[in-house]
């Protein structure tokens, strides 16, 4: 049984329905996607977006027991094939594995959206080596092995597209080095492999969410998703919809001219504001401000009844 972590913030998606999609319906009938971390959070939207557009879906992580919930409700819900698969991203025995089962099943795969990934906040001084290698593992090296074994499995024949969500580390990522270290390597990795698999027919983007009030929320200490919105110019937190959406887009036809990308979905975050405190220097240091040419060499200053220009 698993239990439904509940914290002080309120649960819209409780609802028996999630979200309604703004795309027409059938968009992608007869499509298949690949969805890792989708039996919760924005992983689940996703599914959703996908499945009420005609898609069918496999939805993987570590923990099958939670997806076998969404697999099922989903399925119920919008008359969907969601099959679950567990899979760790981080072995690549196991990403083989979840293509055999899905193309078993299905026999194509149109579509992989790297969603799965974890990290835990940290200052750089105190992340430990295996933590370092757990979060490099998890959200870098999970999504080679998605892209790699995607084009060796079906995409280097039959076309296909890669959507990797990643994350706000445009300013850097204080207290969580890790993490956007990796996030930023796989922004990087998705222009190489544009560039090198376009021949294919393979388009690889990625999508950016800010702080989104998906399921992650109730592990957020008390306090910390309101200074969060804060930090946002538009004063609200994102919804996992959202998200959904953008990868519906680039899905979609509509998305067939953009490869290598990176579409940040994030209210504006990315371009003001930070959460990590900077605590001013005792004693500030002095503000030493160059001079000007005549002060620095004054022997070659024009007299001061010349007319000049500073």
């Amino acid at each position: 049984m698993v239990a439904a972590p509940m914290s002080g913030y309120s649960c819209r998606m409780l609802r028996r329905f999630g979200h309604q999609s703004v795309f027409r319906k059938g968009l992608f009938d007869g499509r298949v996607a690949i969805v890792t971390g989708g039996g919760t959070g924005i992983g689940l939207s996703i599914t959703e977006e996908l499945v009420q557009l005609g898609a069918k879906a496999v939805i993987a992580s570590r923990k099958l027991e939670r997806l076998e919930v969404t697999a099922k409700g989903l399925s119920a819900d919008y008359g969907a094939e969601v099959v679950p698969v567990r899979c760790n991203v981080r072995e690549r025995a196991d990403v083989e594995a979840l293509f055999d089962a899905t193309l078993k099943r299905f026999g194509r795969v149109d579509y992989v959206v790297s969603n799965g990934g974890g990290q835990f906040p940290s200052p750089a001084e105190l992340v430990t080596e295996r933590g370092w290698e757990a979060v490099i593992e998890t959200n870098l090296t999970g999504a080679w092995h998605l892209c790699q074994v995607a084009a060796h499995r079906y995409m280097m024949e039959h076309g296909g597209k890669i959507v990797a969500i990643v994350a706000d580390m445009w300013k850097g990522f204080p207290g969580m080095v890790h993490t956007g270290a990796a996030r930023a390597a796989v922004v990087n990795m998705a222009k190489t492999l544009a560039v090198e698999w376009s021949r294919y027919g393979i388009l690889v983007n990625c999508i950016a969410p800010g702080v989104v009030a998906s399921t992650g929320m109730h592990n957020y200490p008390s306090g910390i998703p309101e200074a969060a919105q804060r930090q946002i110019p538009l004063k609200r937190l994102g919804k996992p919809e959202e998200i959904a959406a953008a990868v519906a887009y680039l899905l979609s036809p509509a998305g067939d001219f953009v490869t290598g990308e990176t579409l940040r979905v994030d209210g504006g975050g990315s371009l003001w504001g930070s959460n990590w405190p900077c605590p001013d220097r005792e004693p500030m240091p002095p503000i030493d401000v160059q001079p000007w040419p005549e002060e620095r060499w004054p022997e070659y200053a024009p007299r001061a009844d010349a007319k000049g220009d500073r």
